[in-house]
């Protein structure tokens, strides 16, 4: 609803005529029908006075006799009321007199512009007498162009069928339209309310039902009530103390002229959700006032003594009379909050002695550390949180016997320290808060606070200091940020390896076509063979990004680490090679773990090869595993790791170490302290995927000049396996992989979708594709054989392979199915139905292997 502010001559009267409304609505009787009936009465008359022949007066009286019974069938209905004369005084129903008498002009409006109805209000309102002297709405209110444009949208959302209203301004004189009586008395402006709606009529086109209302007295009252709001907001604005709301969230709805001029601001400075609480109450102070939730229905009242911000920075102390209402669900609403100033020459009616002595007990029992200093940093009182905090970080005392506070500190948060109190001692109130490092033990550190020193206080006091620990905080903090990192650089570089694969699924695949048609001899044959291992190692830094995001196809099982680094150290004898000497030591008895054993060992190849770069000259390589009890994790020294069984790998060196100031930053991908071309910054990173996907926690500690350690804790399973004999693999005549039936292949790649369709034709399969799962779907409703194989790929544009198959699993019953994907196997089938058996092929994969695993899973 908009309003329009016009001023032109409509003006107000009361017609002579006031009961007088207008009714087209009806319709009259047909002039046709009367005149076809007297013609037939008249010829039926003619006919029995001239007719001659016995067969014309039987039609005469047959006629005159059927006209007689219609009259009386017609007389008994009219009788039982089945039948009604209409007529306008019968017309004239409930409805109608509702309407006519109606406070609201109606005028109803045919599509083709005629009138229709027009009630008494509107003929009083259009000083109209008949139907030749109503005008129309548009007609009514002209003027100026703020009226014009409001008639015209109103036509205009009538036009397009929708409803629509306008508050419409009406100046005193000018040519008579509307209500020229109050004009004439010297009335002011008037108000209407305009509304239009389509009027919908089966088989016919809609008409116009327009409402106009005088709501002139509605808007005399808005502005009375609106000047006694006006009086009553002046009234607070100048009381003798000051007064201020806040909502909920925190923004200042209300706040009065003396409040205003305590603190230096000019009223209209303070607009509803411009400012909020924080810019005027110093320090922490504004969570007494927000505070946390209360009782359903409670009114809670509280007397607060705190500081409030001047415009300068200044502190102006003050005493609030703060009261919240909770609504039912225990939500507070706005506060009202008075204000008492409690700045020096002001009176203060208060106990002093108890005062000090609740003063005494929050200043000696709180946890906070708190001390007052002079303008040199000297503490001049204290509580015991403070001494408990800063004495194993201070140093000898002053000749004077006084200890300073920038002597805790390390030196570089000295001057910072300085510069605060300084400011405190001139009498700024917002200081922000200082993250230093304290001296003497190494990491620790604290937040301190400074703010101006209480006037009247102990002579030379210049700022008091609130301090907190942080030491345990700043570490969690280091460990998120660093976590948050690893995991969105993780999402970025699954991301890519997953969509890589596919390319390098089409050139081996391609690659393994061409390979197949071509001989050894033909010159063509070693370049394709280059091809293919330029993808064979692009593959391999996939699975290392892979792993490093934790999203690679892994095979757990039951594993003794001791048997497996066993089998493990003869190739490792001969990575380090000569110069370098290899130990391996094992616990004993050491707890099964459950990892996969080809990941694992390449965890600690990484490691090995990266201890054996550190030493160019020779040195040391240590491989010690043990078991590591829950009661023996400290979460201290190894944080992060929650108590449990532990199986630890710790792999050692003798080398150069890790410099400190990038030692957090080994496991982030592609970062290498190695000359360019000599690593691809992805072997720790890839380490630490491996580890974070079996579960367990990688550590690294370095010193320079001394070696580095890198400890994995594997938890310890419960889990039992036997062990699974392999038989030797006796050497025998080529397999045979060619093989019959019907693959529906699904893949959205097209590269990968050409070649598996290639691979399998060319083995003698039947292959029918698709583009998508809904592809899927509609080939195998439209193909009217037998489906013996789904080889789908998982992630696929409007519908995944796991939705296809549930879907395709209700049409065809008998398939066996094959997923295709770079990404982990226990990423998707946990979204299957438990009952579910498939087989699955990590891309990129070879010819060879895919015509493999097919025939394998066609042959159960």
């Amino acid at each position: 609803m908009s309003a329009t502010h016009a001023s032109t001559s409509i003006q107000r009267a009361q017609p002579p005529h006031a009961s007088i409304s207008i009714d087209r609505s009806e319709r009259g009787g047909s002039l046709g029908l009367v005149l076809v009936i007297a013609g037939a009465l008249i010829a039926a008359l003619v006919a029995h006075v001239f007719g001659q022949t016995r067969l014309a007066r039987g039609v005469v009286i047959g006629l005159f006799a059927s006209l007689a019974a219609f009259g009386i069938v017609s007389l008994l209905a009219l009788a039982l009321g089945f039948l009604r004369v209409s007529s306008r005084s019968l017309r004239n129903d409930l409805t109608k007199i509702i309407a006519d008498t109606a406070v609201e002009g109606l005028l109803v409006v045919e599509a083709d512009g005629r009138v229709a109805y027009a009630n008494e209000a509107y003929m009083r309102l259009a000083d109209a007498t008949s139907a030749d002297t109503l005008r129309p709405v548009e007609r009514l209110f002209t003027g100026s162009a703020d009226v014009s444009e409001a008639v015209y949208r109103l036509a205009q959302a009538a036009r397009d069928g929708k409803q629509a209203q306008e508050e419409i301004r009406l100046g005193p004189g000018g040519a008579p339209a509307i209500a020229q009586g109050q004009a004439a008395a010297g009335e002011g402006a008037t108000w209407y309310r305009v509304r239009v709606r389509p009027i919908p009529r089966p088989g016919k086109r809609a008409g116009l039902l327009w409402l106009v209302r005088d709501i002139t007295r509605d808007r005399e009252r808005q502005e009375n009530v609106f000047q006694e709001l006006q009086q009553a907001i002046d009234y607070l604005d100048h009381a003798p103390a000051g007064f201020f709301s806040v909502e909920p969230t925190g923004e200042v709805a209300h706040i009065n002229a003396t409040l205003a001029a305590w603190l230096d601001y000019d009223l209209a400075e303070f607009a509803p959700g411009r400012l909020k609480l924080s810019d005027l109450v110093s320090g922490d102070g504004a969570m007494l006032l927000t505070g946390s939730g209360g009782a359903p229905g409670e009114v809670r009242s509280e007397t607060i003594d705190l500081d409030l911000r001047r415009r300068g920075g200044q502190a102006l102390p003050v005493r609030l009379l703060n009261r919240v209402a909770f609504d039912a669900a225990g939500r507070p609403g706005a506060s009202r909050t008075l204000v008492l100033n409690r700045a020096p020459g002001e009176d203060a009616a208060e106990d002093l002695r108890a005062a000090e002595v609740r003063f005494a007990r929050f200043f000696n029992n709180t946890p906070m550390a708190i001390a007052t200093v002079d303008k040199s940093a000297r503490v001049v009182r204290h509580n015991a949180s403070f001494a408990r905090l800063f004495a194993p970080a201070w140093a000898a005392p002053e000749p004077d016997g006084s200890r300073s506070l920038a002597h805790a500190l390390g030196e570089r948060d000295r001057d910072a320290l300085m510069a605060s109190i300084e400011a405190a001692a001139g009498g700024r109130g917002d200081i922000p808060p200082l993250d230093a490092t304290l001296a003497g033990e190494e990491g620790r550190q604290a937040r301190i606070f400074i703010a101006a020193a209480a006037e009247g206080g102990d002579v030379g006091e210049a700022a008091a200091v609130y301090a907190v620990e942080t030491t345990e905080q700043r570490s969690l903090e280091a460990q998120f940020a660093q976590a948050q990192k690893m995991q969105a650089i993780g999402q970025l570089a699954g991301g890519i390896a997953h969509d890589f694969n596919n390319v390098l699924q089409a050139i081996i695949g391609h690659a393994d076509l061409l390979l197949s048609n071509l001989r050894p001899t033909d010159p063509s044959f070693q370049d394709i063979i280059q091809i293919k291992q330029a993808g064979d190692r692009a593959a391999g830094l996939v699975r290392q990004l892979m792993a490093f995001a934790r999203r690679q196809t892994l095979q757990p099982k039951v594993i003794q680490l001791g048997d497996a680094l066993s089998d493990l150290s003869l190739l490792l004898r001969r990575l380090v090679g000569e110069k370098i000497e290899f130990d391996l030591k094992h616990g004993r008895d050491l707890w099964p773990v459950k990892a996969d054993v080809n990941q694992l060992e390449q965890v600690i190849v990484n490691l090995v090869v990266n201890a054996r770069d550190a030493m160019p000259n020779g040195g040391r390589v240590s491989i010690m595993s043990a078991n590591v009890p829950a009661a023996g994790v400290d979460p201290v020294r190894f944080k992060g790791m929650p108590p449990a069984d532990y199986v630890l790998v710790e792999v050692s060196d003798s080398g150069t170490g890790i410099p400190p100031e990038i030692l957090d930053k080994i496991f982030d991908p592609f970062f290498t302290t190695k000359p360019i071309g000599q690593g691809t910054g992805l072997g720790l990173s890839t380490v630490y995927g491996i580890v974070k996907q079996t579960g367990g926690f990688i550590y690294c500690d370095s010193t320079i000049g001394r070696g580095t350690s890198f400890r994995i804790f594997l938890p310890r399973t419960q889990a039992v396996e036997a062990p699974v004999p392999v038989a030797p693999v006796a050497k025998g005549p080529a397999p045979d992989l060619t093989g019959h039936g019907t693959v529906l292949l699904v893949e959205d790649e097209e590269a990968v979708r050409a070649f598996a369709s290639r691979a399998l034709a060319s083995r003698g399969y039947t292959v029918l594709t698709a583009t998508s799962g809904v592809d899927g779907l509609r080939v195998a409703e439209e193909h009217d054989g037998p489906i013996d194989l789904l080889l789908s790929d998982v992630v696929m544009p409007e519908m995944d392979g796991p939705t296809m198959l549930r879907e395709l699993r209700a049409l065809r019953k008998d398939f066996k199915v094959i997923f295709m994907s770079g990404h982990a196997e226990d990423a998707f089938d946990k979204s299957l139905d438990p009952s579910e058996t498939f087989g699955f092929i990590s891309k990129p994969f070879q010819m060879r292997d895919l015509i493999e695993t097919v025939k394998k899973t066609l042959a159960g």
